[in-house]
């Protein structure tokens, strides 16, 4: 009965796309749909932001074997980038997952602008089962409910990856991890920007000559930061305001350094250092923020915290980190960790508390169940609210998934891993990777992209 519907998987970007390669070396039937109108559409979001691993940590190896694949009918052909170059978001899509999206065997398999609303299971016979209902659910389908346009649509499934990634669930900028009174009015007048604008390129007329507070002490505040430093150069009426909601440790803040194996990633607390002891950013402690109350003319910002002060402000910046969208997983039986909202056997191995980029064991199908049989979460979902997935992570998930699904649990079970340690395990810049890097070769194994992946920008995500 299952044989005849395929496994679908929930977003085009580096793991979904990967997942799907996979699957299809194994014979599998597979269906990608895409919520945006092209693959990688979250990492387009944050195309100016350069990844701190290399090419060679970027690509998945069952997509390029797909890649280097001859096939009737494709005029193009795809020349690998340079291994030790890092990419921009922008080349990650344009010289890697554009030309594997594009290739035949794939370009039959994904469907764009197709959003997933709802995921749940029937039987064959058409009959529904819901959260509660017991009987038949592990031989019945899934239903994902889809949305193209104004018309929905249901697909049936023999299994479900949701590789979506995190990119559209923002945190919040308010305390507790809720909304600060005023906030949803204040991002619909633009005074609460992006979590990665663009501050030297399309967003530098926004910035420039502006007071500016980035709330958020991991390595996306870090490269947006470093960008404003730069912006300050040409723009010296430019105020930066670096938010954290404890205190400032300088150890912690400014990450792993020359013990980094990921020399990009190392620097980028190095250089944020300097721009802080030369007077250009300014720390601001204990932010707490309560509510944000545009100004008459909805130019400004007043930011009030808990402790009563405030800080008027001409924009803010949200680099507090992503959560994961569970809502279209109300239906199925998940088991999560109750902190990082990770599949629970996956949660203690990524509390950022505890565990950084490089520290993280490798992990696949197993770690990855729910008691839903063959629905998996991937990817930078798969990490919950933990910033420290890194993109060779995620293609070693889904490696071990397809084979899980094709019934090889040998391979499955056989996950391997080699990351890069930061030297320090902590949520700050010495181990987070909800962001960026710099522009030098990485010479530890690693790997990272934006939004639903992490390869680590310049002045950006991480992965």
């Amino acid at each position: 009965m299952t044989s005849l519907h395929p496994v679908v998987v929930i977003g085009a970007g580096p793991i979904g796309l990967a997942a799907a390669a996979h699957l299809q070396e194994r014979g599998q039937d597979v269906l990608v749909l895409e919520a945006g109108p092209s693959a990688g559409a979250a990492m387009s979001a944050w195309g100016h932001i350069k990844l701190f691993s290399s090419w060679q940590y970027n690509i998945d190896p069952a997509s390029r074997r797909l890649l280097e694949t001859p096939a009737a009918g494709y005029t193009g052909e795809w020349v690998a980038p340079r291994a030790t170059r890092l990419p921009t978001g922008a080349e990650m899509v344009s010289e890697y997952l554009a030309p594997l999206a594009a290739h035949p065997a794939m370009a039959a398999v994904v469907r764009y602008g197709c959003r997933v609303t709802a995921i749940t299971r029937v039987l064959s016979n058409g009959a529904g089962v819901d959260l509660t209902r017991s009987a038949g659910r592990e031989a019945s389908l899934f239903l994902v409910r889809t949305r193209v346009g104004e018309e929905t649509a249901d697909v049936l499934a023999r299994a479900v990856i949701d590789a979506s990634g995190t990119w559209a669930g923002s945190n919040p900028v308010g305390r507790s991890g809720i909304e600060a009174i005023g906030e949803a009015a204040a991002r619909s007048l633009g005074l609460v920007s992006s979590p990665l604008p663009d501050v030297l390129g399309s967003s530098a007329e926004r910035f420039a000559g502006r007071t500016v507070l980035v709330l958020g002490a991991g390595h996306s505040a870090a490269n947006t930061l470093l960008a404003l430093g730069r912006l300050r150069q040409q723009h010296p009426a430019t105020t930066i305001l670096w938010g954290l909601r404890g205190t400032a440790n300088p150890a912690r803040l400014y990450g792993g350094g020359a013990a980094d194996e990921l020399p990009a990633r190392g620097q980028l607390g190095t250089r944020l250092r300097r721009f802080v002891e030369n007077g250009d950013i300014s720390i601001v402690e204990n932010v707490a923020l309560t509510s944000l109350s545009p100004n008459a003319d909805a130019a400004a910002v007043r930011v009030a915290l808990a402790d009563g002060r405030s800080l008027d402000v001409d924009i803010v910046v949200p680099a507090t980190g992503f959560r994961p969208d569970l809502s279209i997983l109300a239906e199925l039986r998940l088991d999560l960790d109750p902190i990082v909202e990770a599949p629970r056997a996956l949660g203690p191995l990524i509390d950022p508390e505890f565990h950084s980029c490089g520290t993280v064991s490798a992990h696949g199908a197993r770690e990855l169940a729910h008691p839903e049989p063959n629905f998996y979460i991937a990817g930078m979902k798969s990490y919950g609210r933990a910033p420290t997935f890194l993109m060779a992570t995620g293609y070693e998930q889904v490696r071990s998934i397809a084979a899980a699904l094709a019934g090889d649990s040998a391979a499955a079970e056989a996950v391997e891993l080699e990351l890069p340690v930061t030297g320090v395990c902590s949520t700050d810049l010495a181990g987070s990777c909800d962001a960026p890097a710099v522009a030098t070769p990485a010479t530890g194994p690693a790997a990272g992209s934006g939004g639903s992946s992490c390869g680590a920008p310049e002045v950006a995500p991480c992965c």
